[in-house]
């Protein structure tokens, strides 16, 4: 990625939000966001409003300006009730980035260029100085699936790994289901990381995130071969 930019090179803006505390985990994840709130002062309002007990560490808008609403050493309120490998709180232990977007209720519509653009180095700095690993950058439907389906289908996840600054989809995928039934791909679902107190709703998380072009919450061998596959690279160590 070249010459890595500092972080005043990063940030265009500072609008301190009172929507902290202080964390109680180590910092080990990033939660990707959408505002789904248009225009872009709306959400910029309700992240700083004490009223909302909303916000965010940064807020990216379409056009790619940063804003930093909260230090990185606090504890947001991004992510509401989540779970990630373990960890209930995730507040206290993630950085979230909130993607200024119209989302599903306004219109969904491909992220801009400008703002993927503006994320990235963003993305790559943050990674870089809390040793965040690739599987723990993640999707706000992905820690609470039952909840949230931001960032959404049309998050260019795969951009984003080739920078690599989150896990890529496998390509080379097993032959046959490596799953008995869905009781064990639900099973190695929660061995990954998600949540699956509604398995609907765990499996469209899941193939949002790793197989976009059909969402139905049905577990099929084709999810079953990506899921396989990201946790064996997980026990080969090269999936961090």
């Amino acid at each position: 990625m070249g010459k890595r930019m500092r972080r005043s090179e990063l940030v265009h803006a500072v609008v301190h939000s009172p929507n902290f505390d202080e964390r109680a985990l180590p910092l080990t994840m990033l939660v990707l966001h959408y505002t789904e709130m248009k225009p872009i002062e709306a959400a910029l309002g309700k992240m700083t409003s004490p009223e909302a007990k909303v916000s965010a560490h940064y807020l990216i808008s379409e056009e790619g300006v940063v804003t930093q609403l909260v230090p990185e050493d606090k504890r947001a309120w991004h992510a509401g009730t989540s779970y990630w490998r373990g960890i209930r709180d995730v507040n206290s232990a993630s950085i979230g980035i909130e993607l200024d977007h119209p989302g599903h209720a306004g219109g969904y519509r491909a992220f801009s260029d400008a703002q993927f653009e503006a994320l990235v180095p963003l993305v790559a700095r943050i990674v870089e100085d809390h040793n965040i690993p690739r599987a723990n950058v993640v999707g706000h439907s992905d820690v609470a699936p039952a909840r949230k389906i931001d960032p959404g289908e049309l998050f260019p996840w795969d951009r984003l790994a080739g920078y690599g600054l989150c896990l890529p989809r496998p390509e080379k995928l097993e032959l046959g289901d490596p799953f008995q039934n869905d009781g064990a791909f639900m099973l190695a679902l929660e061995r990954f990381g998600y949540d699956i107190a509604d398995p609907a709703k765990a499996v469209e998380a899941f193939q949002r995130r790793w197989r976009p072009e059909l969402i139905d919450g049905q577990v099929d061998q084709q999810i079953g071969a990506i899921l396989f596959q990201l946790l064996l690279d997980r026990d080969r160590g090269i999936a961090r």
